[in-house]
């Protein structure tokens, strides 16, 4: 892949690992942690298993469920933002790399889909 998106994945899955660290240590912070590291983490462990996909169909039904898992990271940052968990100055990187993942992952979905046409 010309974006190396195995790379940048799971170098988002350790951001998320190393942000979880700075949420407060109550209810909220250890209840959206184990969310957003479930979430975050799984973006790359699904595009890994899409590249070892055995057929196209099933290479994007993969790359699907892992766009799926990067739009649940999207929103459990949002909430950790909203709800002024941590200041936006941690958050918005995350965002913004997250928010490219979702536009990167959704366009090979999208080409993948017209290659399976033909």
């Amino acid at each position: 892949m010309t974006v190396d998106i195995d790379k940048r994945t799971l170098k988002f899955g350790v951001a998320i690992i190393n942000f979880i660290k700075f949420l407060p240590k109550n209810t909220s912070g250890y209840c959206i942690g184990n969310q957003i590291i479930r979430s975050g983490t799984s973006i790359g462990a699904n595009v890994e298993e899409a590249l070892g996909a055995h057929t196209k169909s099933d290479f994007v039904y993969k790359i699907n469920i892992a766009k799926g898992e990067a739009r649940e990271t999207k929103y459990w940052l949002k909430l950790i933002s909203e709800s002024k968990l941590l200041p936006n100055s941690t958050i918005n990187p995350l965002l913004k790399e997250v928010d490219e993942l979702v536009a990167i992952l959704s366009t090979i979905v999208k080409k993948s889909k017209m290659n399976l046409k033909t």
